[in-house]
């Protein structure tokens, strides 16, 4: 049974940092594109940041550019989360997910993960 389950999550004030985890059970996603996902309370998911297993290709969302930085520890089939320059409006609950293609290219959509963590949120204080 394959399991992701994030941490890291917090409340913070503006310009602050949080790193949020990803561990992967179950099945090794070191092939496969990882993503990050986030839900604000009455908004629809989504798409923060993703990579595909060697990094070589790196996507992110406008708003987050320059300040998140995704990566992975694929020796714990981990994927990682690092945000700075926290801002209220990434107020949100993050979501990790994993792909089972091997796209090179990760993908933005949501429908491409099959594969999900229950969620960890994050609160960003003005």
């Amino acid at each position: 049974q394959v399991q992701l389950v994030e941490s890291g999550g917090g409340l913070v004030q503006a310009g602050d940092s949080l790193r949020l985890s990803c561990v992967v059970s179950g099945r090794t996603f070191n092939t496969y594109p990882m993503a990050w996902f986030r839900q604000a309370p009455g908004k629809e998911r989504e798409f923060v940041a993703a990579n595909n297993w060697s990094g070589s290709s790196t996507r992110y969302t406008d708003s987050v550019r320059g300040r998140f930085t995704i990566s992975r520890d694929s020796a714990k089939n981990t994927v990682l989360l690092q945000m700075n320059s926290l801002k209220a409006e990434d107020t949100a609950v993050y979501y990790c997910a994993a792909d089972t293609t091997r796209n090179i290219v990760p993908a933005r959509s949501s429908t491409a993960y099959p594969y999900w963590g229950q969620g960890t949120q994050v609160t960003v204080s003005s």
